[in-house]
């Protein structure tokens, strides 16, 4: 499908067809030829009359059979015509925006659909697309207007008849206004993590069998699985759909003291990971249970982390057994034993940590970094003194910083960021 979108997209419909343009949303049948009046293709031609398409200007779609010789014609064409070019990656939808087709946290949740692979961040996508954090953050930047009209009418009429004490009268209002926001900020970033994955790092001594529980749970030979020690050297990540919730999975060097370079390097990086993961996969080794713990995976065992015995099938794990009073569970890589409930555990972890909730949630960086400054010019204002002028100028700044959020105001700036990863045509 070739989309036109602007106001050339008649006289370029008319040019390749020789024929006015259809009914609006009719699909016609219509030949397309080239300058010389030969046949290029026969396709589907769709019309949208502007504001009712997808970017609020005319839009000609062409529906054409997909072989490389008719698009390369049809491109041929189509660059001979007069103020007709190829659309530049996310155009499309920088033209709906334009015209008030939706906001930007909404052509963010475009994106997001688009590149979405598990089904939690179709639903958080389409949740967002309509209008859900539109709404909450609107709804809250009008409470914010509302309050300064009455701290600007204060400061602008003193002369006026108004009601006394109208900023102590604001007051409570942004008290509570300010909770909801700081409310919705604590949300251990759900929704961000949501939308690029959980990571969870797997961890342990060397020969514990990361490896093998890696390849076990991405269904694949995703590392390469050995006898001899420091085999894994650098971090592997696999992306899995766990209940329909995205997990990064990542296998790590075995934690050790080494003399070699390499290896502790990649000791290090484990050690890295760890810190930065969102959860834990301890494995140990259920034949060597009979000494101490390696110091490196005892320190990593605490209440983010799943710990599991592997080699049950060789060894053996008493019954209730736990370290630092977390449970370990037995597991077998190799017979299979225990995998099904090890699934089970991860995805509820991942449930309570990314699962949706009922409530609207933040998905990106700059959206929290607008609220964090909402909430600190609110508390400016809070604690502020008797300075009515700098009172409504720190409630105008956390408006503004709503606003940029959803595209209201001041955001050209983020407009190239934000659209220039989308795919041409869209």
């Amino acid at each position: 499908m070739i989309r036109l979108s602007g106001p050339q997209a008649a006289e370029a419909l008319l040019a390749l067809t020789g024929r006015e343009v259809p009914k609006p949303r009719v699909a016609s049948l219509r030949r397309l030829k080239d300058a010389d009046g030969a046949l290029i293709d026969e396709a589907l031609v769709l019309w949208f009359e502007r504001p009712h398409s997808f970017t609020g200007e005319d839009v000609a779609e062409l529906h054409v059979h997909g072989g490389r010789a008719v698009l390369a014609a049809l491109f041929e064409r189509l660059a001979q015509l007069p103020g007709l070019r190829l659309a530049e990656p996310g155009e499309f939808s920088r033209r709906a925006f334009e015209h008030g087709r939706f906001d930007l946290t909404q052509a963010e949740a475009l994106g997001d659909l688009i590149n979405a692979e598990t089904e939690a961040q179709r639903k958080q996508a389409l949740r967002q697309m309509q209008g859900a954090l539109a709404d909450l953050y609107e709804g809250w930047r009008a409470k914010l207007v509302h309050a300064l009209a009455h701290l600007e009418a204060d400061i602008d009429f003193p002369d006026e008849d108004l009601p006394e004490g109208v900023a102590a009268e604001v007051k409570p209002q942004i008290a509570r206004l300010r909770e909801e926001i700081a409310g919705h900020l604590a949300d251990n970033r759900r929704g961000e993590r949501l939308r690029d994955g959980l990571m969870v790092a797997i961890l342990g001594a060397p020969n514990v069998g990361k490896s093998s529980l890696l390849n076990a749970l991405a269904r694949r030979e995703a590392a390469i699985v050995s006898d001899i020690p420091g085999t894994t050297r650098d971090i592997i990540e696999v992306h899995l759909d766990l209940g329909g919730y995205p997990v990064l999975l990542a296998d790590t060097a075995g934690l050790r003291e080494t003399a070699d370079q390499i290896e502790s390097e990649g000791v290090k990086r484990a050690l890295k990971r760890a810190e930065a993961a969102d959860l834990k996969l301890v494995v140990l080794d259920a034949t060597r249970l009979q000494g101490a713990l390696p110091p490196e995976t005892l320190a990593l065992i605490d209440d983010n982390a799943i710990v599991v015995a592997n080699k049950v099938d060789a060894g053996s794990l008493p019954q209730g057994y736990a370290i630092n009073g977390r449970p370990v569970l037995p597991l077998s890589v190799k017979s299979g034993a225990g995998m099904k409930e090890l699934l089970a555990m991860l995805e509820q972890e991942v449930v309570a940590r990314i699962g949706l909730t009922g409530s609207a949630t933040l998905t990106r960086a700059r959206h929290r970094e607008a609220l964090i400054e909402c909430v600190a010019a609110l508390d400016r204002f809070l604690a502020g003194g008797v300075d009515a002028e700098l009172a409504a100028e720190d409630v105008r700044l956390a408006a503004r910083a709503l606003g940029r959020i959803t595209g209201r105001i001041d955001v050209e700036d983020l407009l190239d960021v934000i659209f220039r990863d989308f795919c041409i045509g869209k």
